[in-house]
């Protein structure tokens, strides 16, 4: 391999520091994280890439840390996006401590039909998977929702578009590869939906806490919240946005079910959700785009993550991803249909074509996702003196990859 383009250290060398410091040898570690030695060893010396996010919760979980604390939150030079979207973080938690709907607000609220044509800004470009876009307006317009949300008779709208950015904030934080502040934007989308007293933004709320859960490896958390959110909208299946989000929640528990182990229990919640699809057809309700494809898309993960890649490049060849009107759905398709066929004898030529794909929709998204910069260092370790090593290196270069 060419020397190192960053100073940046691989998953696998932030493994391996991790545990020798607590002087652990790779098989005891291992064996904590219920995976062989050989391939913990593979995984610290860069022979196989950290890009299964089940099994770097595993080992997370063995290191006693997050498997955010592994991937880090890579900031490409190339991409000046990527990195002024991470220059917001910082911001955006600042602002979600501030807007506690316990206290008071420190500013006066502009109109509320002001306030919800710059939600709808917010959204198309977090849609878009332009995050620094939509993390620059965020804090602001957190703010001015926590004044529109105090009193007077927006009081109730005000509350519902705190709602709506409080969870494009946790959905932008976490893609950004900082889950701790997406729970955080989670809990203050339950507080704006449980004060609106409306059961399926509640709902919302759950789908974010949950999500969020699962991005910090707390799968057990992640199956609670979202189990409990299922059952309490099951009054509510009626009411606009009830079926879909009862959907996405339970597509929430089959991801969750399998990063436990529990497959028959994933395939079980994925088939309802399936079933839900069914009877809904595509949808765009509340911008989660619950509907056949999506249920396709989160299946495609699910499947790579769970072990099954052959299964989920199937799953891939029957889904048309441009059915949904959304990067932010389209670039997980590309990636993890990728990360699929890179696990697939002979299919390298596969693997890239779609990373280059996920790469063209959402830069931004790809750029900083540890899994898509883990499975491109593997491709270019396979693939260095074959066809396509020119894409890679490209690639490698706009991504800041060994």
């Amino acid at each position: 391999m060419s020397s190192r383009l960053s100073s940046d250290p691989t998953i696998g060398e932030r493994i391996q520091e991790r545990r020798l410091l607590r002087g652990w040898s790779v098989r005891l570690a291992a064996s904590r994280a219920g995976i062989s030695h050989a391939t913990w060893s593979r995984i610290e010396r860069g022979r196989q890439a950290a890009d299964n996010r089940f099994m770097l919760a595993d080992i997370a979980m063995a290191l006693e840390c997050s498997p955010a604390d592994l991937a880090g939150a890579p900031v490409p030079a190339a991409d000046r996006a990527a990195m002024a979207a991470q220059a917001c973080v910082y911001r955006i938690r600042q602002a979600l401590v501030d807007v506690d709907l316990s206290e008071p607000a420190v500013r006066s609220a502009p109109p509320v039909a002001d306030l919800a044509r710059t939600v709808a800004l917010v959204d198309t470009l977090r849609q878009s998977c332009d995050y620094a876009g939509a993390a620059r307006m965020v804090p602001d317009l957190l703010r001015d929702l926590h004044a529109a949300s105090r009193g007077g008779p927006d009081r109730r709208a005000g509350l519902r578009l705190l709602c709506e950015v409080a969870f494009i904030a946790s959905s932008v934080v976490r893609n950004l590869g900082h889950p701790a502040e997406a729970w955080l934007a989670a809990e203050r989308c339950r507080d704006a939906a449980q004060a609106a007293d409306d059961a399926v933004l509640v709902g919302y709320a759950a789908y974010a806490r949950a999500s969020a859960a699962s991005a910090c490896g707390s799968f057990h958390r992640a199956l609670a919240v979202a189990g409990k959110a299922v059952d309490d909208l099951e009054p509510h299946l009626a009411a606009r946005g009830g079926m879909e989000m009862t959907g996405s929640l339970l597509l929430v528990r089959a991801y969750a079910s399998r990063g436990l182990k529990r497959l028959d229990d994933s395939r079980s919640w994925a088939g309802q959700a399936a079933d839900l699809a069914g009877r809904t057809g595509e949808t765009s309700t509340m911008g989660l785009y619950f509907g056949p494809t999506n249920v396709n898309i989160w299946r495609i993960g699910i499947e790579v993550d769970g072990g099954d890649p052959g299964q989920a490049v199937h799953i891939a060849a029957t889904t048309n991803p441009a059915t949904i009107p959304a990067g932010f759905r389209q670039v997980f398709y590309y990636a993890d249909t990728a990360r699929a066929y890179a696990r697939l004898r002979g299919r390298d030529q596969e693997a890239i074509r779609y990373l280059l794909t996920a790469e063209r929709l959402a830069p931004q998204h790809i750029h900083t996702s540890p899994h898509a910069r883990e499975t491109t260092r593997a491709l270019l370790e396979r693939s260095r003196r074959q066809a396509g090593g020119a894409q890679l290196r490209g690639l490698r270069e706009r991504m800041r990859v060994d």
